[in-house]
């Protein structure tokens, strides 16, 4: 971002943007569309969410919604799935959410591998983690540890869910748990 460059300028062009971005560092960062695969996976998080929203509230998201933060170095997160507690938006709200959302799931896609792709990762989380996000989970389809679940208050120790068991977002879901065999359904 230049000297001239304001965070409400880059939220603007991100409304104007057409597919997912996110403002990282002063620019505004273009997300490739995902395979098959992980975009199920991260629509099957949204739909375990939406139905817990329905029996004990909060407000669950898909992805590409736009939570709009104030941090050095990031002004945005559009995660794949994301759940905030507290009531759902006015129905009128058009704009995106403020603030970082409780829960955030990111769903590792085809180019999300290797050195590089792991110090963006843990760099994202770390940005949840200072805006305000209770729990991230890392979610990796191709791993035999496939959802890493990451907390605020211990951020280099994520609890590791498998095939076969079933996964939890406490204390930014409470109550709310999801089978990792849904994932690959």
């Amino acid at each position: 971002m230049d000297a001239t460059t304001t965070t409400s300028d880059l939220v603007a062009q991100l409304h104007a943007i057409d597919g997912k971005a996110e403002i990282v560092e002063g620019q505004i960062v273009m997300m490739s569309p995902t395979g098959k695969r992980p975009g199920r996976a991260g629509g099957r998080i949204f739909a375990s969410l939406l139905a817990f929203e329905k029996q004990a509230g909060g407000c669950a998201y898909p992805d590409n919604v736009g939570f709009i933060v104030e941090l050095p170095k990031r002004k945005s997160f559009s995660p794949d799935a994301a759940f905030c507690l507290g009531p759902a938006p006015d129905d009128n709200d058009m704009s995106f959410a403020q603030g970082a959302p409780d829960f955030a799931a990111e769903v590792r896609s085809e180019n999300d591998y290797g050195p590089a792709a792991e110090k963006q990762i843990a760099h994202k989380r770390a940005d949840y983690f200072a805006a305000g996000t209770k729990v991230v989970w890392d979610v990796d389809l191709l791993a035999e540890d496939v959802v890493r679940v990451y907390r605020a208050e211990a951020p280099d120790t994520p609890q590791i869910y498998k095939r076969g068991e079933t996964a939890e977002a406490e204390p930014a879901v409470p109550g709310w748990s999801m089978s990792v065999d849904e994932l690959f359904e």
